[in-house]
Parts: C-alpha cells; sequence; structure tokens
C-alpha cells in the first residue's frame, strides 16, 4: 500500500472538489483562470459546465487515492498515466467548451 500518497491525495481531491461547487452551485464564476465578464453571455451556463468538469476533476483524483490504497497494480505507474491523460482531456474539454459561453466577436 501506498499510504503515504493517500492523504495528500485525499487532500488535493478536497480542495478541487470544494473549487468546483464554489463554481457549480455559488456561481464563483471569478475562480475561473481567464475569466471576462465583458466577454461572457451566458455566466450561469459557464458556472455549470466548468464547476461540473472541476468536480470530475475531484472525482478522478479520489479514484487515484482509492486506486493507490488499494495498489491492485503492484507499484507500476499506469494509474499516474491514465490519471494524467485523464486529467489532461478534462482540461482540453473545459478549454474548448468554455468558449460557447462567450459573446460572439
Amino acid at each position: 500500500m501506498a499510504t503515504e500518497s493517500v492523504l495528500p491525495l485525499l487532500a488535493t481531491a478536497g480542495v478541487i472538489g470544494a473549487l468546483g461547487i464554489l463554481i457549480k452551485w455559488f456561481g464563483m464564476v471569478r475562480l475561473i483562470a481567464g475569466y471576462d465578464p465583458d466577454r461572457v453571455a451566458d455566466e450561469e451556463g459557464l458556472a455549470d459546465f466548468v464547476g461540473t468538469n472541476t468536480l470530475y476533476v475531484a472525482a478522478l483524483v479520489l479514484l487515484v487515492a482509492v486506486i493507490e490504497y488499494a495498489d491492485p497494480f503492484e507499484g507500476t505507474e499506469v494509474v499516474w498515466l491514465a490519471f494524467a491523460v485523464g486529467v489532461s482531456v478534462l482540461t482540453a474539454r473545459m478549454i474548448v467548451g468554455a468558449r460557447r459561453y462567450e459573446e460572439p466577436t
């Protein structure tokens, strides 16, 4: 068991999850990197979209913590490779998807 990495992963999942909740359910879109209120047409839609995807990232970190604790792959790095791919895909999805909430130029 890789218990030394589980607690930091749980803390990270908690912080990311809190950000997702603040964005999605409390509408704190100013927490979004690059947020420009002059360019956003649908602030509520943007908050829902980015908040939901941030919660997906938090769930992914939590999943990695559970897998690290159980250690079914016995020290291989496949979990971290899958994590990096997953976060990259979700990040790209947020960047590209957030553009549909901007004012047309």
